[in-house]
């Protein structure tokens, strides 16, 4: 048997041009891989391609993530080609030195710093997914409005969860959409920052104070390699660097009420671009977003009527009357004081629900049409809603503003001149129910998160009976109570998981719900 074995052999190998073998053979393998590289997205494991993954990579603010049981298994057989970084960049996740505000410092200063301990805010870890190869190719071979459209399909046809180890589901209005979204912008999601802009209108982020907000966003956007592009062809959002409270200690003259120079500012800086660069031309500038905490933000775009109308607005002052912001294309910005930059998260926390004396708290001056009226029907009324015009000297010296919030079942946040409140997310800072009172506000992150599962949302006409006199209010009291009954306060530790709490992450992480907003104005 073994002899005729090698007779065979013997005989093939005069008789075969090996040649014409090898060549055939060679162009056969070629053509298979050169028909998956341009035909399919997904490893050809199989002469038939597996359908496409569903990866659950989601923990977006708290900086840790984890997979899907699918895309664990994948992984853990090898089958899984690159590594793509989620959440922040290597530069992105170093310590953040702060600048005190007004201050010059001369690089010997700086040098002279350096050697000295600082306490420097610490931007949470980096988290890791693994995507297939095949699949970021595809997504990068990709033209622009090929991009969104893909983008748009994956999210409207989102597999459908209910729970996630890693997410409060009833905080979301749609987690299954919210996920997909999410994790299309890690892969996808390109931004181009123009570096026209003299500082300090342009590229000086304020990181404290009440207007800190968009300071921390532009601090961080910057900083940021995964979703910035030094390529503006790439990019699928343009950011105007600009900063609202910079523009209004440059430009506004003390007590003339007259906003108009900062208006026709903006406008010949958006003149300026479209003239440079084709891209706001391109669409309008619809492709195109601004950050603006103060007050002003969104009646300093009023002099161009693009930059008013198109472009997507990230706002503090989300107000639906002005007719300025746009639901389903704008989007609402958390507004909150830091005190202490190198500190934000200081006296964080509150205590136990069993622990909270006080039903309802609020303590401001009485600016607006609101606040008054919560006074004159609520101050000094009732033992269990403390009610103040500012916080009383007798009061302040046993228990401070920050404690009186961290002792509330409930903290009340009406607005004042405009509809914002930084009481807002400071009653979640301290694990407090807000209580908004302001007629026409969005809350933030609105299309994302579903206020109505962790606050309370009070009409202005309902702070007191119109006919009532201040002896017998009821509508607001009963209210309360009756949310009482059926809300724990314990959702605040529920609220610390998805990191509302940590303000700097949250500014970070707002381009997560402007994904909709862009894919809706361009394709």
């Amino acid at each position: 048997m073994n002899t005729c074995l090698r007779m065979s052999i013997i005989v093939l190998m005069f008789r075969i041009d090996w040649r014409k073998f090898l060549f055939v053979g060679t162009s056969i393998t070629l053509t298979g891989i050169l028909l998956q590289i341009s035909t399919l997205p997904y490893p050809l494991t199989i002469w038939i391609p597996p359908p496409p993954l569903a990866i659950s990579s989601h923990r977006p603010f708290n900086g840790t993530t984890r997979l899907s049981e699918t895309a664990t298994s994948l992984a853990q057989d090898g089958q899984f080609e690159s590594v793509v970084l989620l959440n922040h960049s290597a530069e992105f996740n170093q310590p953040v030195p702060v600048l005190e505000e007004g201050k010059k410092v001369s690089q010997q200063s700086i040098r002279s710093k350096a050697a000295k301990p600082e306490v420097l805010v610490t931007l949470p870890t980096q988290s890791r997914i693994n995507v297939p190869g095949r699949l970021l190719r595809h997504i990068r071979s990709l033209t622009l409005d090929e991009a969104l459209i893909y983008a748009k399909k994956e999210i409207e046809s989102a597999l459908f969860v209910t729970s996630d180890p890693d997410l409060y589901a009833p905080l979301f209005r749609n987690l299954s959409v919210f996920k997909r979204s999410y994790e299309l912008m890690e892969l996808m999601l390109k931004v181009y920052i123009y570096q026209e802009g003299k500082r300090p209108i342009f590229h000086q982020p304020q990181l404290k104070g009440i207007y800190s907000s968009e300071g921390w966003f532009m601090k961080l956007m910057q900083g940021n390699r995964q979703f910035i592009t030094t390529d503006p062809e790439k990019a699928h959002l343009f950011y105007l660097p600009y900063s609202v409270r910079q523009l209004q200690l440059a430009l506004y003259v003390q007590d003339s009420h007259d906003i108009k120079p900062l208006k026709r500012f903006l406008r010949n800086y958006v003149i300026m671009l479209s003239s440079k660069y084709p891209f706001w031309n391109r669409h309008h500038g619809s492709d195109h977003f601004f950050v603006a905490c103060h007050d002003w933000g969104p009646y300093t775009v009023t002099e161009h009527e693009e930059l008013t109308k198109n472009t997507i607005k990230a706002l503090c002052n989300a107000d639906l009357s002005e007719g300025i912001f746009v639901t389903g294309k704008d989007v609402s910005l958390p507004e909150t004081t830091i005190r202490n930059p190198r500190k934000p998260l200081r006296n964080l926390g509150g205590k136990r629900a069993s622990q909270r004396s006080i039903l309802a708290f609020f303590a401001g001056r009485m600016h607006g049409r609101v606040r008054p009226l919560l006074l004159k029907y609520w101050g000094n009324k009732d033992e269990d809603m403390k009610i103040y015009r500012l916080l009383p000297n007798r009061v302040s010296r046993n228990m401070s503003y920050a404690h009186h919030m961290k002792s509330s079942k409930y903290c009340i946040c009406p607005m004042g001149y405009e509809v914002n409140s930084p009481r807002i997310v400071e009653a979640i800072y301290y694990g407090c129910v807000p209580v908004i009172i302001a007629d026409n506000f969005v809350p933030p992150l609105d299309e994302v998160l579903d206020w109505s599962a962790f606050s309370v949302i009070v009409a202005e006409k309902d702070i007191a009976e119109p006919d009532s006199d201040a002896a017998t209010v009821v509508n607001f009291w009963d209210l309360l109570e009756w949310v009482l009954s059926l809300k724990l306060i314990s959702f605040g530790s529920e609220l610390n998981r998805i990191g509302l709490i940590h303000s700097m992450n949250v500014c970070s992480k707002t381009l997560g719900a402007w994904v909709k907003g862009i894919y809706k104005s361009i394709s």
